[in-house]
């Protein structure tokens, strides 16, 4: 019978794999065999336990920190709330000139591992997050929502949603 400790990080393990839509096979490919599906999924319902080395090594091929998947740290599972609209594209985050865009990686990075959300594709950011990012790039919102936009990490439908905040004065 699986302890509750064991239960409580197989969900951790599980909402970290579902977030990066990934199956239990799709694990074993993107791997290429390192992580067997029936490992990680004994691993997930906590019928099976796990070092920490082995701990470790799975925390690293999923791209997280080894404390989100520990039971009291913050929950994996908090990011899978309803997003606001604003989204940030986070592959195209990668690719921009780090001197230009070093500011909102800095910012997106720690929004992510407050949230404990690390699925490397989308972030959902809000209202308050795009006034901060407007003062630290010195604009305002709407005009570094439409930068942002330019540069292919922001949805287009933020500048609307950027618009209404400024006007409602929120």
């Amino acid at each position: 019978m699986p302890s509750e400790y064991a239960k409580t990080l197989g969900g951790k393990l599980r909402a970290i794999r579902q977030q990066q839509g990934l199956s239990l096979h799709g694990v074993e490919e993107k791997s290429k065999g390192r992580w067997k599906a029936v490992v990680v999924g004994s691993y997930e319902r906590g019928d099976r336990a796990v070092t920490v080395q082995k701990l470790a090594e799975l925390a690293d091929f999923y791209g997280v920190p080894i404390r989100e998947l520990l039971p009291g740290s913050a929950s994996a599972a908090a990011a899978a709330a309803a997003p606001p609209r604003l989204i940030l594209d986070l592959e195209a985050l990668q690719h921009l000139d780090a001197s230009e865009a070093g500011p909102l990686t800095r910012y997106a990075a720690t929004i992510q591992a407050q949230r404990g959300d690390y699925n490397g594709k989308v972030l959902s950011i809000r209202q308050d997050d795009m006034r901060t990012l407007a003062v630290i790039y010195d604009e305002s919102p709407t005009t570094l929502t439409e930068r942002f936009i330019s540069w292919g990490v922001l949805n287009s439908e933020a500048k609307g949603d950027v618009e209404e905040s400024e006007v409602a004065g929120a």
